[in-house]
């Protein structure tokens, strides 16, 4: 079973940058799509916006 929110410690798998970045990026995301801060955002999401392929992404985290 695999899982659909992105969190900051994902983005930091994935970029090779801080978490801290990880934070700031998932609020960018946030507020590109109008989301409120209690809604997540998804793996899909996080692709679009960063331009990365879903495949290459999930293989990288758990």
């Amino acid at each position: 079973m695999s899982r659909i929110c992105i969190y900051p410690k994902d983005v930091q798998v994935v970029t090779g940058k801080s978490e801290r970045y990880g934070r700031t990026i998932i609020n960018k995301i946030k507020d590109h799509l109008n989301k409120e801060a209690h809604q997540l955002v998804t793996i899909d999401e996080f692709c679009d916006f960063m331009g990365f392929e879903i495949s290459k992404v999930q293989g990288l985290i758990k």
